[in-house]
């Protein structure tokens, strides 16, 4: 069983959104195996810069997204994806001075924010969209 399971309701768009956060879930996962493995410390520099890189990314394109398609909490989900790579910039910071549990509390962190702001924040896209499309189909 994986640390970190995608599930149903977690499913925004069936798109680049979702593709996104499976790819964030996978690397979740590759850092929990590996620490679990005693291997935490050997992989987590290269999987950080990756999740930093990825996240960021993920969060540009989503950002734009939400601004193409009228988003009205585009605003308070910029501010909740800026606290989250503030925490990996704080993370990112502990790993270069040399501190050994980075490994452990990234795995942490990534999990519970993933869920939460998939199943909560992003959730909120999804309710959107499908209010606007039963809207449109009314017309």
């Amino acid at each position: 069983m994986a640390y970190f399971e995608w599930a149903g309701d977690m499913e925004i768009d069936q798109g680049p959104i979702d593709a996104d956060h499976r790819r964030l879930v996978d690397q979740v996962n590759e850092l929990h195996d590996a620490t679990s493995q005693g291997r935490g410390q050997e992989i987590v520099g290269r999987l950080l810069g990756e999740l930093v890189r990825d996240t960021v990314e993920h969060i540009r394109r989503e950002e734009r997204y939400l601004e193409s398609i009228g988003f009205p909490e585009t605003a308070q989900h910029r501010e909740g994806h800026e606290r989250f790579v503030a925490s990996l910039q704080q993370l990112q910071g502990q790993y270069d001075a040399g501190h050994i549990t980075v490994a452990a509390q990234l795995s942490a962190l990534l999990r519970d924010w993933l869920s939460l702001h998939i199943r909560r924040s992003d959730k909120a896209i999804k309710t959107f969209l499908q209010r606007r499309e039963r809207g449109q189909a009314r017309r």
